[in-house]
């Protein structure tokens, strides 16, 4: 079996340094979180899947040049991922973010934002709003 090759490894940090069994992992079409020492547990994301991404940094996260990257995906077992701890937050958020549209167009996901899922318009509001801008 060969290697995956990742675009950007860390773990989560506790006082900035990587003192935790919690990996974190991302390749070009997902993400992974790995957690234990024994017992070890590893979550995946498809990138296609994402939906929304936030970061949140605490007073004392900014402090060790840390932060949370929250990803929001409609995954029906981890429809919620927090990458907690993670160095430079935002260059992070960035990478995901770039590595989640690509994901999206090498699968064209586009038209189905538009119209369904959870957050979207029902198809039947959508045709009712189509009509009422015509007239």
């Amino acid at each position: 079996m060969e290697e995956m090759e990742y675009l950007w490894k860390d773990r989560k940090r506790f006082l900035g340094m990587p003192l935790s069994f919690t990996r974190y992992r991302l390749s070009d079409d997902r993400l992974f979180c790995e957690t234990g020492f024994l017992n070890v547990k590893s979550d995946e994301v498809l990138l296609y899947r994402v939906r929304d991404l936030r970061l949140t940094m605490s007073l004392g996260q900014r402090i060790f040049g840390v932060g949370t990257v929250c990803v929001v995906s409609s995954d029906k077992s981890i429809p919620h991922l927090d990458l907690k701890n993670v160095k430079d937050p935002r260059a992070v958020k960035e990478l995901i973010h770039k590595n989640v549209e690509a994901a999206k167009d090498k699968r064209r996901m586009r038209a189905t934002e538009l119209l369904g899922g959870e957050d979207g318009p029902d198809c039947r509001e959508y045709e009712e709003d189509l009509d009422e801008d015509e007239v």
